[in-house]
């Protein structure tokens, strides 16, 4: 006899890195999913992170019923993960979710691998799996590509349900993974209604800004790189500030020392991406890959011109034929850095509208869809 799942659900939220955009998906989910009656929890890592995502934390955490618990998990795969992972399935059989919602590759791995004991003691648990990207960006010619991906191919016998945050990179898990064999969805990542409100620049605002993970991926390098040819082709003052922290700082530092461009590129910590935008005129994302990342909707949202590079769902958001899209080279980001800032007027009218993005990219269609997920994968489960 098939039984009917509880409309107020224990979720759980299983990731490896609290910081980026995972990071900001999972808490506009929680929110989202909390103002519908729903508790919700969320397991991460503690070895990451700093003091702006401990006050993020902090923001979220007298709503979580589940609470937060953070231990160990290392980002790759190895020795480690068997005294990690024995303390997370600890934590999630304690908090005995109905949804267990893995994100990125570890996150996954944990959520669907400890769903699946939990279900072997008789506990209903819906396991999902988001990927954002994660291992999907991986060569699938290498060894290191093709053993992630055949350990995709066998933990989706483990999975219930997949989320993908983007066309592209559904694309990309049938590419490289093969199509999938359970449901699926595509949903996009979803911003609240505030967040559709113009931030206008200081009046002694940098010309141009890159915020995120200071990390070769997002192309942070490119960005110094592409100021650096702006101001010698214009042969005027450009200057830029750099907001992130990351693994490769020191990299951009010296990049910067090198060039000669201290002063002209200021380093600033992590902060709210719309108190960032005010600190310039322009918006660079110049990612040598991406999934769908939130930082080209906030951008987009708060009025800003942009600049981006046409990698993963970048170009679903801004259209395929968008003036704004460059490949991911610091010649050709500094081409149209310099379009932007010889015709601001022209450049901004031709940005996406705002209306249009509001109701494809609003956090409450975002939640909706993924709710919608969790009651299909546990009316199956419960039949």
């Amino acid at each position: 006899m098939q039984q009917t799942p509880p409309r107020q659900l224990r979720i759980v939220h299983c990731f490896r890195s609290p910081v980026g955009g995972i990071f900001r998906h999972v808490r506009d989910l929680t929110e989202a999913q909390v103002a519908a009656g729903h508790q919700v929890g969320i397991i991460c890592d503690s070895t990451t992170g700093g003091e702006h995502e401990e006050r993020l934390f902090e923001a979220i955490r007298p709503m979580l019923a589940l609470g937060i618990r953070r231990t160990s998990m290392q980002r790759h795969i190895g020795p480690g993960d068997i005294a990690d992972g024995w303390r997370t399935y600890k934590i999630i059989k304690e908090l005995r979710p109905d949804v267990l919602h893995g994100h990125g590759a570890k996150g996954g791995a944990y959520a669907r691998a400890f769903g699946s004991l939990l279900r072997v003691s008789r506990y209903c648990v819906a396991r999902l799996y988001s990927p954002h990207g994660g291992s999907l960006h991986y060569d699938e010619r290498t060894m290191t590509g093709k053993l992630f991906f055949g350990l995709e191919r066998l933990m989706e016998r483990f999975t219930d349900h997949l989320l993908f945050v983007s066309e592209y990179e559904r694309g990309t898990f049938i590419r490289k993974v093969g199509k999938p064999r359970v449901p699926n969805s595509l949903v996009y990542n979803g911003l609240r209604d505030a967040e559709f409100e113009p931030v206008a620049a200081l009046p002694d605002a940098a010309d141009f800004l890159y915020i995120g993970m200071m990390r070769d991926l997002k192309g942070p390098d490119m960005f110094i790189d592409a100021v650096k040819a702006a101001r010698q082709k214009l042969d005027r003052d450009v200057t830029a500030v750099m907001v992130g922290d990351g693994e490769h700082l020191p990299r951009y530092h010296a990049q910067v020392e090198r060039l000669e461009l201290d002063g002209k590129i200021r380093f600033l910590a992590p902060m709210p991406a719309r108190q960032a935008f005010a600190l310039a005129r322009f918006v660079v994302v110049p990612s040598r890959a991406e999934a769908m990342p939130y930082i080209v909707l906030e951008t987009l949202a708060a009025g800003k011109p942009i600049v981006a590079t046409s990698v993963g769902g970048i170009p679903e958001i801004l259209g395929a034929e968008s003036p704004a899209l460059v490949n991911p080279d610091a010649g050709e980001i500094s081409l149209k850095m310099i379009e932007a800032f010889q015709s601001p007027a022209a450049y901004a009218a031709a940005m996406p509208d705002l209306a249009e993005l509001k109701a494809r990219f609003g956090v409450d269609v975002m939640a909706r869809e993924v709710e919608k997920a969790y009651f299909s994968a546990l009316s199956k489960n419960r039949a």
